[in-house]
């Protein structure tokens, strides 16, 4: 892993992303409101994805070690914004009370346990508070009050979706490649893709050259790896094609 945050900042961010979350879509016209970064979905449904997931998180850890999730709540979700974001606060509370009682060593099952996150509380902690803070960018783009997100906290995002969406031991279906990410604040990773899977790292001095490399802020990075910006967005060197077949790489482990 390339960043490692301590279990009690994960839960404290988790809580503190959430509070942000609730706020940007209380300061929102209504729940009705379109998401631009999320097509056809509104506000409402973007709660209602969120909560659910929080819910849904809260039951695989307090599972402990499984082969398979529990299925997912579903619960009526409330429609009135008070009632839906009371509905949200106690899903992200019932999160941070598993995780609280599990503690970051307890495995639970995970979709990426073949990767480098590990497949525990501590991985599911750091997967939601990059779950909720990119989602609180998408609710505060249509409350229209987008705000920075702390570039400590978007660099760990940066190197935690290479950590968990990009590792894998699948084989690489394309000629075998190296990506470099680039952020301004003065990190930097990359992600070796070749017939043994994909797999990140810090970029160090002697890395091979990249096939591709994108910079850009932590923050641009961190959305453009989870979809919210596109390549034009960013500097761009090297093969853009690359950068292309990965995001259309769906990996059968």
């Amino acid at each position: 892993m390339t960043e490692s945050l301590e279990f009690s900042a994960l839960l404290h961010l988790i809580d503190e992303c959430s509070a942000a979350f609730r706020g940007a879509v209380a300061a929102a016209p209504g729940v009705d409101a379109p998401v631009p970064s999320c097509p056809e979905w509104t506000l409402s449904d973007l709660v209602h994805h969120l909560g659910t997931g929080q819910r849904w998180w809260a039951a695989i850890v307090a599972a402990g070690p499984a082969e398979a999730p529990p299925a997912k709540d579903v619960a009526r979700v409330p429609r009135e914004r008070e009632a839906l974001l009371a509905w949200y606060a106690e899903s992200n509370e019932l999160l941070l009370s598993a995780l609280r009682e599990a503690g970051p060593e307890r495995a639970c099952w995970t979709w990426w346990g073949a990767g480098v996150s590990p497949a525990n509380a501590w991985g599911v902690a750091r997967r939601r508070v990059h779950e909720v803070l990119v989602h609180t960018y998408d609710a505060q783009l249509a409350a229209g009050t987008v705000r920075p997100m702390p570039a400590d906290v978007a660099i760990d995002g940066v190197a935690e979706f290479l950590d968990t969406c990009n590792s894998t031991p699948a084989a690489w279906p394309h000629e075998a490649a190296t990506i470099h990410y680039h952020a301004t604040e003065g990190r930097s990773w990359l992600l070796t893709l070749d017939a043994t899977g994909a797999w990140p790292a810090p970029l160090t001095d002697d890395a091979a050259p990249a096939s591709a490399s994108a910079t850009g802020t932590a923050e641009q990075l961190l959305l453009l790896v989870w979809g919210r910006l596109t390549l034009s967005d960013l500097t761009i060197e090297g093969d853009p094609r690359v950068f292309e077949q990965l995001i259309a790489w769906e990996p059968e482990e």
